[in-house]
């Protein structure tokens, strides 16, 4: 499986010719959906989900989503289906299960919105806007590092308990340079500690795994 950053939180995993593309949002840059076969949204924030991207999407795509992301892609002409957690489903020749129901919480005033992450070929996990426990083993984790409503210790701990033996970081879109080195120092360090793969891959770039 080939895993691209194509920017923020927007990732393309690709396998035997086929294209899943999961969180095209505002801040992830152009040609989202170019060659997509599948999409996966976790949650409504625009920086997961631009919906104009779809209004022109081919009737042929499928989208799986949480019901609030759906509810606004009610008129776009794409094939717009709900999971909850728990549900597993085939797309694109990717088999995905769904995991987790709430984003982290951000403001004190402001309550959680739906989220589902997606463990896609019980090898890549993406949990979304949360630190969601995966319920199995993780090959590999695509680990939020940069939000409002993340501390760095939470993204340590978070590898901590999930233990995966690659992880990559994804909604690091706000980080100037200064910080994605930061990034990169505490990815590196737990790297060592725990003797596995944490990196953050650069925007454009893909790696390999199996």
């Amino acid at each position: 499986m080939k895993l691209t950053k194509l920017g923020h939180a927007c990732w393309r995993l690709e396998k035997d010719g086929r294209t899943l593309v999961i969180d095209p949002g505002a801040f992830s840059g152009e040609g989202l959906l170019d060659g997509a076969d599948a999409v996966l949204i976790t949650h409504e924030h625009f920086d997961h989900v631009d919906v104009n991207l779809f209004k022109d999407a081919s009737p042929d795509l499928e989208v799986y989503t949480c019901q609030a992301v759906a509810d606004q892609l009610g008129q776009v002409p794409a094939k717009v289906r709900v999971v909850t957690q728990g549900d597993a489903f085939d797309t694109a020749g990717f088999h995905v299960r769904a995991v987790g129901e709430w984003h982290a919480h951000n403001l004190p005033d402001v309550l959680p919105v739906q989220n589902v992450g997606f463990f896609v070929d019980d090898e890549v996990f993406y949990p979304g806007d949360a630190l969601t426990p995966p319920g199995a083993e993780v090959p590999t984790l695509l680990v939020p590092t940069n939000a409002p409503w993340l501390r760095a210790a939470d993204t340590i701990l978070y590898l901590r308990y999930v233990r995966p033996a690659r992880a990559y970081s994804t909604h690091d879109g706000l980080v100037n340079e200064i910080g994605s080195k930061l990034i990169d120092n505490w990815l590196g360090m737990e790297a060592d500690k725990q003797k596995a793969d944490f990196r953050r891959v650069p925007v454009g770039e893909s790696v390999e795994i199996s």
